[in-house]
């Protein structure tokens, strides 16, 4: 009977816990909602830096202030400064943060649990936005982490800075940081996030020795950084990339050094908004700098958060050496459409010289409409692909953790013609985080078969990091000597890896 009685007041407290709204983190308690079914707390627009303006606008990101009581966590906190979200190309309306509101005070994370007890020690999950380190923010409905909770992961989203108030370098601002470098704010907001994690998620019933980082185009980008910045050692344990790396130049992303990123900020100061100082910078009202055309956006080499490109890093074997899974969309382009062949040619003879047949042989330009086909296919090689395939290949040779590599090749269903883009940058991102609910298109029974699946790779990789379970099929580690890659289509299957042939040809041409 007291077995009994032991067992029911031990239930009880743990069916209190789950449906606690309270939770204290270290800077005060705050209180969130549950969803419908009351199986998932949420908490949103949790403070994890102090507001980043003022003289903080272009610091690294400083502690939080403590409050006294209970602050209510139910709202996403203010987007980072950016344009006004418009739909355009393949994303709809579902892939854009909310109008409003839009701040430079847009240091905040957000936070689904479903874990049964403070001591369940959940996988956590921590989710980084894409958007061209321009634009993004937590609250896009498509980032929703209720069905990943329900799954058995703590799952975090995280806000940074974008944009020109994410990556301004200034000699000025070299100058006055302790660590002599500049322009990788956005990078340190997600270090600060992580350590918030490290502090905290312990009291939402996740593990801080089982965090998962993952993001997607540029948040993906951000995660390859992660994986190379000596800062986030120890604060992450796998890490997913999705349609994005950072290890050869590519027309979105190349490095740039400090000294020449520094000149860049210089110039942009100077010429676009008449500043001569940091000060006056400082004292610009945020849209004045937002409007000014030309501001640098993306990573830079500065020597303190990235001491080196992301390559040299692991070649030295001095990467944060996680489990990786990282792969890119079949319909992976940002072009919104091509040049007519004859141009497209040109190009090709310009640029490539005595390998231009060997180009066009992979990148055919017969026609208008093969061309055209042909310079999707390059956008999305030379941007993602390469990017993908550099780092499994990389951390093969230099890392001991195994790499998983995957190419989703499902096209989204389409309600007309017109808005038909096949397997989009993006599109994945509804399948992986089980989230089909939040994008409007006719699913049909086989999307949801996939997003099953997909998430549940995802989460088995935050688990063990190891993609495969019961029930799925087979997903090979990557092998330089046979790359393959798991395909993700109404057929789940490992196979080898598509368009190798091209793959040799950018290694071949990136080694040169």
């Amino acid at each position: 009977m007291r077995s009994l009685l032991a067992l029911c007041c031990c239930l009880l407290a743990v069916t209190a816990w789950s449906q606690e709204k309270i939770i204290t983190t270290d800077k005060g308690r705050i209180e969130g909602y549950t969803s419908a079914d009351n199986s998932i707390r949420i908490f949103k627009g949790i403070p994890f830096a102090a507001p980043p303006v003022g003289e903080l606008r272009w610091k690294a990101p400083q502690p939080a202030a403590a409050w006294e009581g209970t602050r209510e966590c139910r709202e996403f906190g203010p987007s980072p400064v950016q344009g006004a979200p418009r739909p355009f190309m393949f994303w709809s309306e579902e892939f854009l943060i909310p109008e409003s509101p839009i701040d430079e005070d847009c240091l905040y994370l957000n936070v689904w649990t479903g874990a049964p007890a403070a001591s369940a020690r959940q996988p956590v999950l921590v989710y980084i936005y894409g958007g061209g380190f321009r634009s993004g923010g937590s609250g896009c409905p498509i980032y929703d982490g209720e069905a990943m909770a329900q799954k058995g992961v703590v799952f975090v989203s995280i806000n940074y800075r974008v944009g020109v108030f994410g990556f301004l370098a200034h000699p000025e601002l070299t100058a006055e940081s302790p660590h002599h470098s500049s322009g990788n704010y956005a990078l340190l907001d997600m270090v600060a996030a992580l350590e918030w994690v490290q502090r905290n998620i312990a009291a939402f019933g996740g593990d801080p020795n089982n965090v998962t980082i993952a993001g997607q185009s540029a948040g993906a980008f951000a995660v390859s950084n992660l994986t190379a910045t000596p800062l986030a050692k120890g604060l992450f344990h796998r890490a997913i990339a999705q349609s994005g790396g950072s290890f050869v130049s590519s027309p979105l992303r190349s490095s740039t050094s400090l000294e020449d990123a520094e000149q860049q900020g210089l110039a942009f100061a100077r010429e676009k908004l008449n500043c001569q100082s940091l000060a006056e910078l400082r004292a610009k009202p945020a849209e004045a700098i937002l409007n000014a055309p030309g501001g640098p956006a993306g990573p830079i080499l500065d020597g303190y958060v990235l001491p080196a490109g992301n390559a040299e890093i692991y070649r030295q074997g001095q990467q944060n050496d996680v489990p990786v899974l990282v792969g890119w969309n079949k319909d992976d382009r940002l072009l919104p459409r091509g040049r007519p062949a004859t141009e497209f040619r040109e190009m090709a003879n310009q640029r490539f010289g005595d390998r231009a047949d060997e180009f066009l042989a992979l990148y055919p330009a017969a026609s208008d409409a093969i061309a055209e086909q042909s310079q999707f296919d390059l956008s999305r090689d030379e941007t993602f692909a390469i990017q993908a395939y550099t780092w499994a290949k990389i951390q093969e040779q230099y890392g001991d953790s195994k790499i998983y590599l995957y190419n989703f090749n499902r096209p989204l269903p389409a309600h007309s013609a017109e808005s038909a883009f096949g397997a989009f940058h993006s599109g994945e991102i509804v399948y992986a985080y089980d989230n089909l609910h939040t994008l409007d298109r006719p699913w049909e029974a086989v999307d949801h078969e996939i997003a099953d699946a997909m998430s549940a790779y995802w989460v088995n990789f935050a688990r063990t990091g190891n993609p495969n379970g019961k029930g799925l099929p087979k997903w090979k580690a990557f092998r330089a000597r046979k790359p393959s890659a798991l395909i993700i289509d109404r057929e789940i299957r490992t196979q080898k890896l598509p368009d190798a042939r091209r793959m040799l040809f950018w290694e071949q041409y990136f080694g040169e």
